[in-house]
């Protein structure tokens, strides 16, 4: 578990490094406290109030890749539960605070992740104006 990365794992860095190559600048891994809770996004834009996630399909339950563990299921379902609760929590409290919340699976290819990054960027834009 000590190996298991919390950032900078290689779908984050990809499209971080995608967003910095088309001059985009934003914070990673920044720390956003909303009613007493810390949410850390992996990719934030302050300004826009733009909150991305690169979600592993394993960690975070993805359903086209997601699978249950069929080794000491009794520690990781639960697990993996409370990961989905936290971050369906976590979600909540940055849309009730105005926050466009982005979630992209790590099996997303670059581009597209970058597409929709983009666009909601755009559309974070449009809504401040």
């Amino acid at each position: 578990m000590r190996a298991i990365r919390r950032r900078n794992t290689k779908p984050e860095v990809a499209l971080a490094s995608a967003l910095h190559r088309a001059g985009y600048r934003f914070r990673r891994d920044l720390p956003v406290k909303i009613d007493g809770v810390t949410i850390r996004p992996d990719i934030v834009f302050t300004k826009q109030r733009v909150a991305i996630f690169v979600d592993g399909c394993f960690w975070h339950a993805c359903p086209e890749h997601g699978r249950a563990p069929k080794v000491n299921d009794w520690y990781w379902l639960p697990k993996l539960q409370r990961t989905q609760e936290r971050d369906a929590r976590n979600e909540r409290l940055l849309r009730s605070h105005d926050w466009l919340v982005l979630r992209i699976w790590e099996h997303v290819a670059v581009d597209d992740a970058m597409g929709r990054a983009v666009e909601a960027l755009a559309s974070a834009a449009g809504a401040g104006n």
